[in-house]
């Protein structure tokens, strides 16, 4: 597509947690759209949604849907991607994909603007956004693995139920107030798998997010490892996840051990991440000041704190990652992404 003074945009998944809130950030940055084109499942065919003062009523996502549309943000799962994006970019649309269905392919750009959004220019009409959880990791490890390199990561991800979609939002809710009133508790949504089996979120832990591959991790702990090698471009990087989904409505927390190729500085450290993109330090633990899920919700930036050396390796750092994962880890990526498209000459599919 030629460069434009508005464009014609398509959300799929238009009423899901970050279908709504790339809607809601379209609107408050002014996105120059001509037309705004919302889809969803059949089931959600007609609901009405306000964008700007005007009732926009949402198709149901099918192949036809993407005529004359220039920029396609996908976030209905990975089989809805798989179906309809290569269609979309066939009709010389742009896709910024949301799933998991194409971050691993090679021709597909995996961005994290303030990592790596050169990359962007190499599309083939598809990029791909990552997962929530490695989105707010790579961003606050970007200064220091241009600074001093990484030999090897160490995860633990703390997770809200909105990542797993609506439907696990409600089921906190609703298990909260069964447990509260003394009620036997509902359990159908958590952990999203194949398997029959769920388990209470509610007051509890759920040390899976996703289904269990062969070796043990989860899908994805996997994601955090193979995108995280892919976003920095050196898959000599080692990384280990462990991924828990918590009782939180919004904002993802990580707890992450990261040994450095290069002697550091911690003062050094901590002006690297005050100055990097999209990154807040708050680290003051003599007054009890450090990041929080509640804190983070609604807010774009990742916040980072509990900067410490570690007591045994000289070289390794530990430190608290937080933010909200419905916007950096999801809508407001795919937002930047767009943003930067139509500021530059990435904008033709390739």
């Amino acid at each position: 597509m030629n460069k434009k003074l508005s464009y014609n945009v398509a959300i799929v998944g238009a009423t899901g947690a970050v279908g709504k809130q790339i809607i809601r950030l379209l609107e408050e940055r002014d996105f120059p759209i001509q037309q705004l084109k919302l889809l969803a499942s059949k089931r959600s065919k007609g609901t009405i949604v306000e964008f700007k003062g005007k009732d926009l009523v949402v198709e149901e996502a099918t192949p036809e849907s993407f005529e004359g549309v220039d920029i396609a943000l996908f976030s209905a799962g990975g089989k809805t991607s798989r179906s309809l994006a290569k269609i979309a970019v066939a009709k010389g649309a742009i896709v910024i994909d949301n799933t998991n269905a194409f971050r691993m392919d090679e021709d597909v750009p995996l961005i994290v603007p303030e990592v790596n959004m050169e990359e962007a220019k190499n599309h083939k009409g598809v990029i791909s956004n990552p997962n929530c959880s490695t989105i707010q990791m790579v961003t606050a490890l970007k200064p220091l693995y241009d600074r001093y390199g990484i030999e090897r990561i160490i995860v633990s991800t703390y997770q809200a139920v909105s990542g797993a979609g609506n439907q696990a939002i409600n089921e906190l809710i609703v298990q909260t107030k069964q447990i509260l009133d003394g009620k036997e508790v509902t359990k159908e949504i958590l952990p999203v798998s194949s398997l029959p089996k769920k388990h209470q979120i509610a007051f509890n832990a759920i040390p899976q997010i996703d289904v269990f591959e062969d070796n043990g991790f989860t899908l994805e702990e996997m994601k955090m490892v193979r995108e995280t090698k892919k976003i920095f471009g050196d898959p000599s990087i080692q990384v280990t996840a462990t991924c828990v989904r918590l009782p939180i409505i919004y904002g993802h927390s990580e707890s992450v051990y990261v040994e450095l190729k290069e002697e550091y500085d911690l003062k050094e450290v901590r002006e690297l991440l005050m100055n990097a993109p999209g990154v807040v330090v708050i680290d003051d633990p003599a007054n009890q000041e450090y990041p929080l899920a509640t804190d983070s919700a609604g807010k774009l930036d990742v916040f980072v704190g509990r900067l410490r050396r570690d007591l045994d390796h000289p070289r390794a750092l530990n430190m608290w990652i937080v933010s909200d994962n419905l916007l950096k880890g999801a809508a407001w990526n795919a937002v930047q992404i767009a943003e930067h498209l139509i500021r530059n000459d990435y904008n033709e599919s390739k």
